[in-house]
């Protein structure tokens, strides 16, 4: 007979990351609220922000997103491979050498310099099929992107061409939060969109906080990435969010051993952590490789049987120990390092980083559930 632990995770280890797919739907239909009916891009890079780009598009898609982004080429073919047939964009900047892929997968592609135009050349050449693009404005973020103010020539250049298919015009806010910085990008933005023909195009400039910022802009499509997720973007404390955003991540890992711990006694590497009396810890198998820091030794907490519990001692690579005294449990029993009551903002605002990279972080030798 099946074993129905290993039925219900499909791996042979005992910690996973619970992706909900309900509160990915929530978060949608809680952003259409305020998006004035423009249409939605989903960011799934980095395979989602590590929940899983392909097992999570499906909801997307059929709660009412219209495009999928992603950083690069691969990322796109892997959705094209899954047999999603949406409108993709690489959001990043592609290697010239593969735009044919792109072209060849109808995947849409970010393009800002003369370099690129040629590459689109080459590839329709190469496939008889036309790039299809998206300039990339740069006013302000300075990352990437044509400067604002040679965007103008730029667009109007590509659009006499016969060899590229334009689908739209996007730039990115810098600082969203702040009304002065963001200010400068949409004037800078408003003087391209307004002296280039964009009937039938794509207009894209806000992200998860611009969208929240609300800020009047001319646009016809968000795109939304952290906010789907159920996390707020960094903002500033005037700026009110009335969204009702659900996290979709939790980790979760079973016990695999407990012990009484005698008055003294150190736990793990260091000994960082030291008992003032007799106390039970437990282990799981979770650690640093799973992407959860060192730096939060001691520091955080977990969720076993409804009690909020405190990890000790330093985490370990691959394992970590909590002080479950005055708690009936056992081996196989589940602790909850991330839910609805802790959420990756504590560990954030410990490491003095941001949501987006420790949800990143949360590494694939972590099995996915995906729950409702």
């Amino acid at each position: 007979m099946q074993n129905k632990r290993e039925n219900f995770l499909n791996t042979k280890r005992d910690a996973w990351v619970e992706i909900n797919l309900g509160n990915i739907e929530n978060n949608i239909l809680e952003f259409k609220k305020i998006t004035d009916g423009k249409k939605i891009l989903a960011v799934v890079k980095a395979d989602s922000y590590g929940c899983g780009s392909v097992m999570i598009s499906p909801i997307l898609l059929a709660s009412g997103v219209d495009m999928l982004g992603v950083a690069s080429i691969d990322e796109g073919l892997q959705l094209r491979e899954a047999k999603f047939d949406c409108p993709i964009l690489v959001l990043g900047a592609a290697p010239v050498w593969s735009f044919d892929y792109a072209a060849q997968h109808n995947i849409e592609l970010s393009v800002f310099t003369q370099e690129h135009l040629e590459a689109c050349k080459i590839a329709y050449q190469k496939t008889k099929i036309k790039p299809k693009v998206h300039v990339k404005i740069d006013t302000g973020m300075n990352r990437i992107g044509i400067p604002y103010f040679e965007a103008v020539d730029f667009i109007k250049k590509i659009q006499s061409l016969d060899f590229i298919d334009l689908k739209g015009i996007f730039t990115h806010f810098a600082c969203a939060e702040e009304e002065k910085e963001t200010k400068i990008q949409v004037e800078r933005w408003n003087n391209v969109v307004e002296n280039v023909d964009t009937k039938g195009l794509l207009l894209h400039i806000q992200n998860t906080a611009g969208v929240i910022s609300k800020f009047n802009v001319k646009s016809n499509m968000v795109r939304i990435g952290i906010g789907l997720y159920g996390y707020n973007p960094d903002l500033q404390p005037q700026i009110k969010n009335e969204l009702k955003l659900k996290p979709v991540v939790n980790l979760k890992g079973r016990i695999t051993n407990i012990h009484t711990m005698p008055k003294g006694g150190g736990v793990s590497y260091g000994h960082t952590f030291k008992a003032d009396k007799d106390i039970k810890v437990a282990t799981v198998p979770i650690g640093y490789a799973d992407g959860v820091s060192r730096k939060l030794s001691n520091k955080i907490y977990g969720f076993l049987n409804g009690k909020k519990i405190k990890q000790i001692g330093n985490i370990t690579m691959d394992q970590m120990m909590f002080d479950i005294t005055g708690i009936d449990a056992k081996n196989g029993d589940i602790i909850e390092l991330l839910n609805d009551e802790i959420t990756l903002d504590e560990w954030a605002k410990i490491l003095n980083t941001i949501n987006y990279e420790l949800m990143c972080r949360l590494k694939v030798r972590l099995a996915r559930v995906y729950t409702r």
